[in-house]
This record gives structure tokens, C-alpha cells and sequence, in this order.
């Protein structure tokens, strides 16, 4: 099973952190070219970004964050990217499945495509725009430009997103793909990290977009099952093998009446759990 508990932004210009990032044991590393490199830089961020891919060493899957089709940079960053294949792309502020469409198109075969829902469009057109199709893998939520373009103040209980926390959860459910919660920007706020990710796993997040490697140990705990979770998923699994439960749908442990989709997310908890803690797990 794939993990992206802890996906992790670095600017692509930023050589130090990039050298870093090859031991992180986040789930995934993303080279970004968009928001955190400067017009003047976009350049030379793009060819640190394929220069480090062709490099290689890295520990954690990597992908990487291209500018958008409609700037001056997004076709060049795609065209660059066909020689060093990374893992996936992000592209953002994706707001049609059309647009999926035209970055899938230019993709090279095997890499996976990775979108930013953080516009209003993107949230009204979610069905549409998770439709899309291969190669696109994963829907990721940009907090902060879907939180000003709404106007919304979110707080520390991020009461405003919510319907969209759960929108997003629910259209990636929906065509199989990953849900990735958005950034806590106060990097030296661990309380407010460790809330948000305990609230993006109870919304069914597969894990978090950070910005910091120190954020990186909270999201991996936090979207791993509990030693709990994986207790009561090997009761449900034993007692469906047991003979007493042959041929039936719904049986009972102890107080609880369990049936059969128990069962499935039982074995799906179990596997991620497995991942989580194989040294030889394939990270996202």
C-alpha cells in the first residue's frame, strides 16, 4: 500500500533543503516551482528541480509543483519534467476536468497527476473535476488561496472549511483517489498541528500537505492507525474467520454488531498500518 501521511513542500531553488529532504521520512517530498520561488527565479528553480530528480537518493516518493498552464512558466516546466520523470506532478488551481485533461496530456506515461482544489470553482465542479481520469491520483486542498478568495477566516477549529473538508474527502472516496489536507502555516505551533491533523483524519484524510520538516513526525502519527484502531481491526478479522460466523453477513463482538463492510475496512486499516510500519513500505 502507498502512504502520503506527511507530503512536504520545499521551494525547488533551495538547494540545502532539497539535499535535506533525500533522508525525511515524510511520505512524499514536492519540489515546488510555483508559490514559493519568485517570478525572477522560476528558471533556475525548474532546472534545480529536474537536476535533483536525475540526481535521485531520496527516501521519501517526490514529485513536483508546477506553475500553472496559464502563466508564463507551466509549459516549461512540463516540458522539463519529460526528461526526469518524477513521480507525480501537482498542478494548481485546477478548476474543470478539462484542465485536468490539458496537464495529463503532457505528461510522461507513468507519472501520476496530483491536483490543488483551492478555488471556488474547483470546490463547486469537485464531482467533475475528481472524474477526470488517469493519470490524475490525488486531490490536494490549498487552504490558503481557497481561504482568501472566499473571504473566509477560518480559526483554529477551521469552522468555515469544513463542508469543504468533507466535499473533497468525499468526491476523492468517490473515484478512488487520495485526499491530501491542506498547510499549517505557524510552523512553531504544535498544538495547532497536531489539532488539525487529528481533525483532517476524522474528516478521512489520507494525510497532510506540510511546509516543515518538523511537522513531519505529527502527520505520520497522526494518520497512522492507533495501536487501538489495530486491535479492534484484528477482532473484526478473526471473528469473520472464525466457523461461528461462516456464511453470514452481520455478527456479533461483544456489544458491538459488525457486518461484513466492517470487515473490508478492517483489512484496509490493516494494511495501512502494515505500511506504516514495514521499513521495506513503499512510500507515496
Amino acid at each position: 500500500m502507498q502512504l502520503a501521511r506527511s507530503v512536504l513542500y520545499l521551494p525547488a531553488s533551495n538547494a540545502r533543503a532539497i539535499e535535506k529532504a533525500r533522508g525525511l521520512a515524510c511520505d512524499a517530498v514536492i519540489l515546488d516551482l510555483e508559490d514559493a520561488v519568485a517570478p525572477d527565479a522560476k528558471a533556475d528553480a525548474r532546472a534545480a528541480a529536474v537536476e535533483a530528480l536525475k540526481a535521485g537518493g531520496f527516501a521519501p516518493r517526490v514529485g513536483v509543483r508546477i506553475n500553472g498552464l496559464d502563466t508564463p512558466w507551466g509549459a516549461d516546466d512540463l516540458a522539463a519534467l519529460g526528461s526526469s520523470s518524477p513521480a507525480f506532478v501537482v498542478a494548481p488551481k485546477i478548476e474543470s476536468p478539462e484542465a485536468v485533461r490539458a496537464v495529463a496530456a503532457a505528461l510522461p506515461e507513468g507519472v501520476d497527476l496530483w491536483i490543488m482544489i483551492e478555488t471556488p470553482l474547483s470546490v463547486l465542479r469537485l464531482d467533475q473535476i475528481a472524474g477526470a481520469g488517469a493519470p490524475l491520483a490525488a486531490l490536494m486542498l490549498g487552504v490558503n488561496d481557497l481561504g482568501e478568495r472566499m473571504n473566509l477566516v477560518p480559526g483554529p477549529d477551521r469552522e468555515p472549511l469544513k463542508p469543504w473538508l468533507a466535499a473533497i474527502v468525499a468526491a476523492a472516496r468517490g473515484h478512488g483517489l487520495l485526499a491530501i489536507d491542506g498547510v499549517v502555516n505557524a510552523t512553531d505551533d504544535a498544538a495547532r498541528l497536531e489539532a488539525e491533523c487529528r481533525q483532517g483524519r476524522a474528516f478521512g484524510f489520507d494525510g497532510k500537505s506540510l511546509i516543515h520538516p518538523a511537522q513531519i513526525a505529527a502527520a505520520n502519527a497522526a494518520f497512522s492507525p492507533s495501536p487501538e484502531e489495530v486491535a479492534r481491526a484484528r477482532e473484526v478479522v478473526a471473528a469473520f474467520a472464525s466457523a461461528e460466523a461462516e456464511g453470514k453477513g452481520v455478527i456479533r463482538i461483544g456489544y458491538r454488531m459488525v457486518e461484513r463492510l466492517h470487515l473490508d475496512a478492517a483489512h484496509r486499516l490493516l494494511a495501512r498500518h502494515a505500511a506504516s510500519t514495514s521499513p521495506q513500505a513503499t512510500p507515496i
